[in-house]
Parts: C-alpha cells; sequence; structure tokens
C-alpha cells in the first residue's frame, strides 16, 4: 500500500496545474461527455505510466543501490523545483475527426510523453521496482487530478491557487527525496 499511497500522492499533486488538466478541460467543454474523456485518460495513463514503471524498474538493476539513491533523490529534488514552474499551455489544438475516446487516448498519451509525471513514474518504478503497484497509484493520481477538471471544471480550478498547490507539491518532492536518503544510509 506503501507503493501506491506514495505514487498517488506525488502524481495527484504533481499533475495540477499541468496541462493535461487544461487538455482535460478543453476535451470535456468540446464533447461534453465527462465518462468518457476519463476513459480516454484512465486508457492513456495506464499504457503511459506501465511503460514508464517499467522503464524505471529496469534502469534500477543498471546501477547499484547507493548509486540508484543518489540518482532518485536528486530526481526528486528536480521534481521539487520543476512543480514550482507551472506548464505553458502549448499547442493544445482541439480540432480532430476521431470521437472524443479516441482522441483522449491520443492526446493524453502524447501529451504525457517527456511529462514531469512520466518522468516521476519512472523515478517511482526505480524506487520501488513493483511495475504493478507505481502503475496503479500514478494511475490512480492522475486520474483523481483530471477528474477535478473533468467534473468540477473551470469553477474549482479558477478557486485553488496553483501557486500554493506548486508549493505543497514542491515540499512533498522534497521531503520524499530527503525521506530516500534518510532510509538508505541512516537506518
Amino acid at each position: 500500500m506503501n507503493t501506491i499511497f506514495h505514487s498517488f500522492l506525488l502524481v495527484f499533486v504533481g499533475e495540477m496545474g499541468d496541462k493535461t488538466q487544461l487538455l482535460a478541460l478543453i476535451l470535456v467543454s468540446k464533447y461534453k461527455k465527462p465518462w468518457t474523456i476519463l476513459l480516454g485518460i484512465f486508457i492513456a495513463t495506464i499504457l503511459n505510466h506501465a511503460l514508464a514503471s517499467w522503464f524505471g524498474e529496469w534502469a534500477s538493476s543498471l546501477f547499484s543501490t547507493e548509486t540508484m539513491t543518489w540518482i532518485l533523490a536528486a530526481s526528486f529534488l528536480a521534481f521539487a523545483i520543476w512543480v514550482l514552474f507551472p506548464d505553458k499551455e502549448g499547442d493544445l489544438d482541439n480540432k480532430n475527426k476521431f470521437g472524443p475516446l479516441l482522441t483522449t487516448i491520443v492526446t493524453f498519451f502524447i501529451a504525457e510523453m517527456g511529462d514531469k509525471t512520466q518522468v516521476l513514474t519512472v523515478a517511482l518504478g526505480a524506487k520501488y521496482t513493483d511495475i504493478t503497484l507505481v502503475t496503479i497509484g500514478t494511475t490512480l493520481g492522475m486520474l483523481a487530478s483530471n477528474a477535478l477538471a473533468v467534473f468540477l471544471g473551470k469553477n474549482l480550478l479558477q478557486k485553488i491557487p496553483m501557486k500554493w498547490v506548486r508549493i505543497t507539491a514542491s515540499i512533498l518532492f522534497f521531503i520524499f527525496a530527503i525521506a530516500i536518503l534518510v532510509d538508505r544510509f541512516y537506518k
């Protein structure tokens, strides 16, 4: 449960204010099918994060435990800094001909490539070396975060002070980095 909980929490908080929340808002406002959009997010995320956690687990086999500890701690410190800077909206064009489900799957899968939550999933896969539990946790975190955008829409997201959400996420990533070092070197 620890793996699922940490994976859920870090992705949920890290995803707040992310471009994929904006994408979810765009898709639900265009198609007016929130459950279909959420299903598309689920399918895209589980595929993307399963690959990312597998890659993280594989990468962890390449390094010694001590080296991996330093890599993970540095990664989470980098996330603590990265999350402080909001994503740019970028090119989230909502013109397509494939319908809400396929459009959501494709756009979310592509939007997650190289995104902080995908990189975070790689790091979590390396830390926990359990592809299934990491994928479950990160997927649930992504779904919960984007469900806020899908079901509660712009009203809720405009009322949440994103600055404080990013600061809270940064603090959580920093604590997680320190916890990795403490767990490894001060048992």
